[in-house]
């Protein structure tokens, strides 16, 4: 038998796919929808919430049995905000410009509706080593529609990806690329509503891959 049994496996491939905290259990939408005009905001944020959550899901899985049931909210909401500091406290010493481009959005996700339900929904239920695979796959499930809705935002808007121009030049008088060909960035990709546009095609796409999805 390998590191991952077919059952735990399950718990990092699910998330990616079929069961996506976003696109298909509709969790953690504000961020999707704030923070990824940028690609590179949408790759901090994933991985922020894969360092919280992947972390947070083994702490609370090791005090389950002493965590007494009247207060276990307040334990969890310590233990996220916890980890929240550390990355926020890290972006600030590492990334200043970024950090501040996230701002508000770092702190909340203390209360990612992903986050908590994972620590209430599996990890007080479940051995460290399978809540922190269910960490990193939800995390990462939730990473994945993260970017993939930056890269098309910033790409359609601002004609760059991690604010390198992709497109050519399109200063007038310079234009180069597909600006020399007419094509203009789309303004309304920046704006929040275009993000929900995006994670609507996205779960079109995915329900019209998976027939199941459709009748459930």
């Amino acid at each position: 038998m390998g590191l991952l049994s077919k059952k735990d496996s399950k718990l990092i491939l699910d998330p990616l796919a079929d069961d996506n905290p976003i696109t298909i259990q509709v969790l953690g939408i504000c961020s999707a929808l704030a923070i990824t005009a940028e690609l590179k905001a949408s790759i901090v944020m994933a991985i922020s919430v894969l360092f919280v959550l992947g972390i947070g899901n083994v702490v609370i899985s090791l005090m389950r049995n002493i965590i007494p049931s009247k207060i276990r909210i307040i334990v969890q909401l310590v233990v996220v905000a916890a980890l929240v500091i550390i990355v926020d406290l890290v972006l600030k010493a590492f990334a200043y410009e970024l950090s501040k481009t996230l701002s508000v959005f770092v702190g909340l996700i203390i209360t990612n509706c992903i986050i908590m339900g994972r620590f209430e929904a599996f990890a007080l239920a479940n051995s460290p080593w399978r809540s922190f695979l269910d960490g990193i796959g939800n995390a990462a499930g939730y990473g994945v529609i993260l970017i993939i809705v930056g890269f098309f935002r910033e790409l359609l808007g601002s004609g760059t990806l991690l604010g390198f121009p992709v497109l050519g030049n399109p200063i007038p008088g310079e234009l180069s690329g597909l600006y020399a060909l007419g094509y203009e960035n789309n303004g309304f990709m920046l704006l929040s509503p275009m993000a929900l546009i995006v994670v609507g095609i996205i779960i079109w796409i995915q329900r019209s891959r998976n027939k199941a999805l459709i009748e459930d």
